[in-house]
Protein backbone atom coordinates (compact mmCIF):
# COMPACT_ATOMS: atom_id res chain seq x y z
CA UNK A 1 0.00 0.00 0.00
CA UNK A 2 0.95 3.65 -0.33
CA UNK A 3 1.50 5.61 2.90
CA UNK A 4 -0.61 8.63 3.72
CA UNK A 5 1.03 11.96 2.90
CA UNK A 6 3.49 13.49 5.35
CA UNK A 7 6.19 16.15 5.52
CA UNK A 8 9.85 15.11 5.67
CA UNK A 9 12.77 16.90 7.35
CA UNK A 10 16.43 15.85 7.56
CA UNK A 11 17.98 18.04 10.30
CA UNK A 12 21.69 18.83 10.33
CA UNK A 13 22.13 18.47 14.11
CA UNK A 14 20.53 16.94 17.16
CA UNK A 15 19.54 20.38 18.43
CA UNK A 16 17.71 21.08 15.17
CA UNK A 17 16.10 17.63 15.26
CA UNK A 18 14.49 18.09 18.68
CA UNK A 19 13.38 21.60 17.77
CA UNK A 20 11.63 20.40 14.62
CA UNK A 21 10.20 17.40 16.46
CA UNK A 22 8.80 19.64 19.20
CA UNK A 23 7.20 21.93 16.65
CA UNK A 24 5.61 18.91 14.98
CA UNK A 25 3.89 17.85 18.20
CA UNK A 26 2.46 14.38 18.81
CA UNK A 27 1.93 13.76 15.08
CA UNK A 28 5.68 13.95 14.36
CA UNK A 29 7.76 10.74 14.27
CA UNK A 30 11.49 10.05 14.29
CA UNK A 31 12.91 8.08 11.36
CA UNK A 32 16.22 6.25 11.66
CA UNK A 33 16.71 2.96 9.80
CA UNK A 34 13.00 2.74 9.01
CA UNK A 35 12.74 -1.05 9.32
CA UNK A 36 9.98 -0.80 11.94
CA UNK A 37 8.28 2.44 10.94
CA UNK A 38 8.06 2.07 7.17
CA UNK A 39 5.94 -1.13 7.23
CA UNK A 40 3.49 0.64 9.55
CA UNK A 41 3.31 3.56 7.12
CA UNK A 42 2.70 1.30 4.13
CA UNK A 43 -0.07 -0.55 5.96
CA UNK A 44 -1.49 2.78 7.15
CA UNK A 45 -1.24 1.70 10.76
CA UNK A 46 0.57 4.98 11.48
CA UNK A 47 -0.34 8.43 10.18
CA UNK A 48 2.45 10.86 11.10
CA UNK A 49 2.19 14.36 9.71
CA UNK A 50 5.97 14.79 9.88
CA UNK A 51 8.98 12.48 9.69
CA UNK A 52 12.23 13.74 11.23
CA UNK A 53 15.11 11.75 9.72
CA UNK A 54 18.01 11.42 12.20
CA UNK A 55 19.70 8.55 10.38
CA UNK A 56 22.68 10.62 9.24
CA UNK A 57 23.40 12.48 12.48
CA UNK A 58 26.93 11.43 13.41
CA UNK A 59 26.43 12.37 17.07
CA UNK A 60 23.87 9.56 17.40
CA UNK A 61 26.13 6.89 15.92
CA UNK A 62 28.93 4.64 17.12
CA UNK A 63 30.05 2.43 19.99
CA UNK A 64 32.44 3.58 22.70
CA UNK A 65 33.78 2.34 26.02
CA UNK A 66 32.90 4.62 28.92
CA UNK A 67 34.44 2.63 31.75
CA UNK A 68 31.68 0.81 33.58
CA UNK A 69 29.47 0.58 30.49
CA UNK A 70 29.39 0.77 26.73
CA UNK A 71 27.61 3.67 25.07
CA UNK A 72 25.93 2.70 21.81
CA UNK A 73 24.51 5.47 19.67
CA UNK A 74 20.85 5.08 18.77
CA UNK A 75 21.48 5.04 15.01
CA UNK A 76 24.11 2.30 15.20
CA UNK A 77 22.91 -0.52 12.98
CA UNK A 78 22.23 -4.07 14.12
CA UNK A 79 25.02 -5.32 11.89
CA UNK A 80 27.50 -2.93 13.51
CA UNK A 81 26.45 -4.18 16.95
CA UNK A 82 26.88 -7.81 15.91
CA UNK A 83 30.35 -7.18 14.46
CA UNK A 84 31.64 -4.87 17.20
CA UNK A 85 34.65 -6.29 19.08
CA UNK A 86 33.69 -4.14 22.08
CA UNK A 87 30.15 -5.52 22.25
CA UNK A 88 31.31 -9.10 21.77
CA UNK A 89 33.94 -8.72 24.48
CA UNK A 90 31.92 -6.80 27.06
CA UNK A 91 28.30 -7.77 26.34
CA UNK A 92 28.03 -10.94 24.23
CA UNK A 93 24.32 -11.32 25.00
CA UNK A 94 23.48 -8.17 23.03
CA UNK A 95 25.51 -9.38 20.04
CA UNK A 96 23.94 -12.85 20.20
CA UNK A 97 20.39 -11.54 20.31
CA UNK A 98 20.97 -8.89 17.65
CA UNK A 99 22.31 -11.55 15.28
CA UNK A 100 18.87 -13.21 15.38
CA UNK A 101 16.98 -10.07 14.30
CA UNK A 102 15.18 -10.64 10.97
CA UNK A 103 17.67 -11.13 8.11
CA UNK A 104 20.96 -9.54 6.93
CA UNK A 105 19.22 -6.91 4.81
CA UNK A 106 17.19 -5.68 7.80
CA UNK A 107 20.21 -5.82 10.12
CA UNK A 108 22.20 -3.61 7.75
CA UNK A 109 19.49 -0.91 7.76
CA UNK A 110 17.74 -1.31 11.11
CA UNK A 111 19.16 0.46 14.16
CA UNK A 112 19.46 -0.48 17.82
CA UNK A 113 17.74 2.70 18.99
CA UNK A 114 14.96 2.37 16.46
CA UNK A 115 14.19 -1.19 17.50
CA UNK A 116 14.09 -0.30 21.20
CA UNK A 117 12.04 2.86 20.68
CA UNK A 118 9.54 0.91 18.57
CA UNK A 119 8.93 -1.28 21.66
CA UNK A 120 7.33 -4.23 19.92
CA UNK A 121 6.94 -6.94 22.61
CA UNK A 122 7.82 -9.55 19.96
CA UNK A 123 11.10 -7.77 19.22
CA UNK A 124 14.26 -9.46 20.46
CA UNK A 125 16.18 -6.54 21.91
CA UNK A 126 13.82 -5.05 24.55
CA UNK A 127 14.09 -8.23 26.65
CA UNK A 128 17.89 -8.06 26.45
CA UNK A 129 17.79 -4.43 27.61
CA UNK A 130 15.64 -5.37 30.61
CA UNK A 131 17.76 -8.42 31.51
CA UNK A 132 20.98 -6.38 31.49
CA UNK A 133 19.54 -3.27 33.21
CA UNK A 134 20.47 -1.02 30.32
CA UNK A 135 19.85 2.71 30.47
CA UNK A 136 18.35 4.91 27.77
CA UNK A 137 19.70 8.40 27.10
CA UNK A 138 16.93 10.74 25.97
CA UNK A 139 17.32 14.28 24.66
CA UNK A 140 14.88 17.16 24.16
CA UNK A 141 14.88 20.96 24.16
CA UNK A 142 14.87 20.71 27.97
CA UNK A 143 18.15 18.80 28.01
CA UNK A 144 19.16 15.21 28.65
CA UNK A 145 17.63 12.59 30.92
CA UNK A 146 18.36 8.91 31.54
CA UNK A 147 15.68 6.23 31.93
CA UNK A 148 16.28 2.67 33.14
CA UNK A 149 15.16 -0.07 30.76
CA UNK A 150 12.66 -1.38 33.32
CA UNK A 151 10.92 2.01 33.26
CA UNK A 152 11.22 2.66 29.52
CA UNK A 153 8.71 0.13 28.16
CA UNK A 154 5.23 1.15 29.29
CA UNK A 155 2.78 -0.82 27.12
CA UNK A 156 2.38 -2.28 23.65
CA UNK A 157 4.38 0.00 21.29
CA UNK A 158 4.47 2.62 24.07
CA UNK A 159 7.59 3.95 25.80
CA UNK A 160 8.66 6.68 28.19
CA UNK A 161 9.61 8.87 25.22
CA UNK A 162 7.48 12.00 25.23
CA UNK A 163 6.63 14.46 22.44
CA UNK A 164 9.76 16.25 21.26
CA UNK A 165 12.13 13.65 22.77
CA UNK A 166 14.70 11.55 20.91
CA UNK A 167 16.48 8.42 22.09
CA UNK A 168 20.13 9.31 21.49
CA UNK A 169 21.99 6.36 22.99
CA UNK A 170 21.94 3.23 25.12
CA UNK A 171 24.21 2.51 28.06
CA UNK A 172 25.05 -1.19 28.33
CA UNK A 173 26.54 -2.20 31.71
CA UNK A 174 29.60 -4.41 31.79
CA UNK A 175 28.86 -7.41 34.01
CA UNK A 176 32.51 -8.46 34.24
CA UNK A 177 34.09 -11.94 34.31
CA UNK A 178 32.31 -15.12 35.30
CA UNK A 179 29.14 -14.53 33.30
CA UNK A 180 27.70 -16.68 30.54
CA UNK A 181 25.04 -15.54 28.12
CA UNK A 182 22.44 -16.91 25.75
CA UNK A 183 19.41 -15.78 23.78
CA UNK A 184 16.96 -18.55 22.90
CA UNK A 185 13.86 -18.00 20.80
CA UNK A 186 11.22 -19.90 18.89
CA UNK A 187 9.98 -18.49 15.60
CA UNK A 188 8.31 -19.92 12.53
CA UNK A 189 10.83 -18.68 9.98
CA UNK A 190 14.17 -16.91 10.12
CA UNK A 191 12.55 -13.55 9.31
CA UNK A 192 9.55 -13.90 11.64
CA UNK A 193 9.04 -12.19 14.96
CA UNK A 194 9.72 -14.33 18.01
CA UNK A 195 6.79 -16.43 19.19
CA UNK A 196 8.63 -16.46 22.53
CA UNK A 197 12.20 -15.51 23.36
CA UNK A 198 14.39 -15.74 26.46
CA UNK A 199 17.43 -13.61 27.29
CA UNK A 200 19.61 -15.16 30.00
CA UNK A 201 22.80 -14.12 31.77
CA UNK A 202 24.26 -16.45 34.40
CA UNK A 203 27.21 -16.06 36.78
CA UNK A 204 28.69 -19.44 37.70
CA UNK A 205 31.29 -20.32 40.32
CA UNK A 206 33.48 -23.42 40.35
CA UNK A 207 34.06 -23.32 36.61
CA UNK A 208 37.65 -24.57 37.01
CA UNK A 209 36.79 -27.65 39.02
CA UNK A 210 34.46 -28.87 41.73
CA UNK A 211 30.75 -28.25 41.97
CA UNK A 212 29.51 -25.60 39.58
CA UNK A 213 27.01 -23.28 41.23
CA UNK A 214 24.80 -20.56 39.81
CA UNK A 215 25.51 -17.53 41.96
CA UNK A 216 23.31 -15.09 40.05
CA UNK A 217 21.01 -15.08 37.04
CA UNK A 218 19.19 -12.52 34.94
CA UNK A 219 16.32 -13.65 32.78
CA UNK A 220 13.88 -11.65 30.63
CA UNK A 221 11.13 -12.82 28.29
CA UNK A 222 10.12 -11.74 24.79
CA UNK A 223 6.45 -11.73 23.70
CA UNK A 224 5.01 -12.91 27.00
CA UNK A 225 3.12 -9.67 27.61
CA UNK A 226 2.69 -6.15 26.24
CA UNK A 227 6.22 -5.32 27.42
CA UNK A 228 9.39 -7.36 28.02
CA UNK A 229 9.13 -9.21 31.34
CA UNK A 230 11.88 -9.82 33.88
CA UNK A 231 11.45 -13.41 35.12
CA UNK A 232 12.24 -12.64 38.75
CA UNK A 233 10.70 -15.90 39.99
CA UNK A 234 13.20 -17.86 37.89
CA UNK A 235 16.08 -15.69 39.07
CA UNK A 236 15.20 -16.21 42.74
CA UNK A 237 14.63 -19.95 42.34
CA UNK A 238 17.91 -20.66 40.59
CA UNK A 239 20.23 -18.45 42.64
CA UNK A 240 22.62 -20.54 44.72
CA UNK A 241 21.71 -23.88 43.11
CA UNK A 242 24.22 -26.42 41.83
CA UNK A 243 24.25 -27.34 38.17
CA UNK A 244 23.37 -30.99 37.55
CA UNK A 245 26.19 -33.26 36.43
CA UNK A 246 25.37 -34.32 32.87
CA UNK A 247 27.35 -37.53 33.39
CA UNK A 248 26.00 -38.28 36.84
CA UNK A 249 23.03 -40.42 37.90
CA UNK A 250 19.52 -39.07 37.22
CA UNK A 251 18.01 -36.93 39.94
CA UNK A 252 16.42 -33.60 40.56
CA UNK A 253 17.19 -30.82 38.11
CA UNK A 254 17.11 -27.42 39.86
CA UNK A 255 17.52 -25.60 36.55
CA UNK A 256 14.40 -27.23 35.12
CA UNK A 257 12.51 -26.58 38.35
CA UNK A 258 13.44 -22.91 38.23
CA UNK A 259 12.57 -22.66 34.53
CA UNK A 260 9.11 -24.07 35.29
CA UNK A 261 8.36 -20.71 36.94
CA UNK A 262 9.13 -18.70 33.80
CA UNK A 263 5.48 -18.03 32.99
CA UNK A 264 4.63 -16.58 36.41
CA UNK A 265 3.24 -13.03 36.27
CA UNK A 266 3.06 -13.08 32.48
CA UNK A 267 0.15 -12.28 30.15
CA UNK A 268 1.04 -13.91 26.81
CA UNK A 269 -0.98 -12.80 23.80
CA UNK A 270 -3.21 -14.99 21.67
CA UNK A 271 -2.80 -14.63 17.91
CA UNK A 272 -2.52 -16.63 14.69
CA UNK A 273 0.88 -17.97 15.73
CA UNK A 274 0.25 -19.27 19.25
CA UNK A 275 -2.29 -19.50 22.05
CA UNK A 276 -1.37 -18.25 25.55
CA UNK A 277 -1.01 -21.78 26.97
CA UNK A 278 1.41 -22.72 24.20
CA UNK A 279 3.46 -19.60 24.86
CA UNK A 280 3.58 -20.44 28.58
CA UNK A 281 4.92 -23.89 27.73
CA UNK A 282 7.47 -22.39 25.34
CA UNK A 283 8.63 -19.93 28.00
CA UNK A 284 9.44 -22.77 30.38
CA UNK A 285 11.21 -24.92 27.78
CA UNK A 286 13.20 -22.05 26.27
CA UNK A 287 14.19 -20.69 29.68
CA UNK A 288 15.58 -24.10 30.64
CA UNK A 289 17.63 -24.21 27.43
CA UNK A 290 18.82 -20.63 27.78
CA UNK A 291 19.94 -21.09 31.38
CA UNK A 292 21.83 -24.31 30.68
CA UNK A 293 23.55 -22.85 27.63
CA UNK A 294 24.46 -19.64 29.46
CA UNK A 295 25.80 -21.60 32.43
CA UNK A 296 28.13 -23.61 30.20
CA UNK A 297 29.23 -20.76 27.94
CA UNK A 298 32.23 -18.74 29.17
Amino acid sequence: MIPASFDYVRPASLAEAVQVLTQGGEEAKVLSGGQSLLPLLRLRLAYPSLLVDVGRLGELHGIRDEGGHLHIGATTTHDEVVRSPLVNAECPLLALATATVADPAVRHRGTLGGSLAHADPAGDLPAVAVALDMEFVIYSTSGERVVAARDFFLDYLETALGPGEILTGIRVPKLGPGWGYHYEKFHRTAQAWATVGVAAAVRVSGANGGTRRIEEARVALTNMGPTPIRATAVESAIQGTDLPDPHGPPGTDPVREAAARADENTSPPSDLHAAPDYRRHLAQVLTHRALLTAATTP
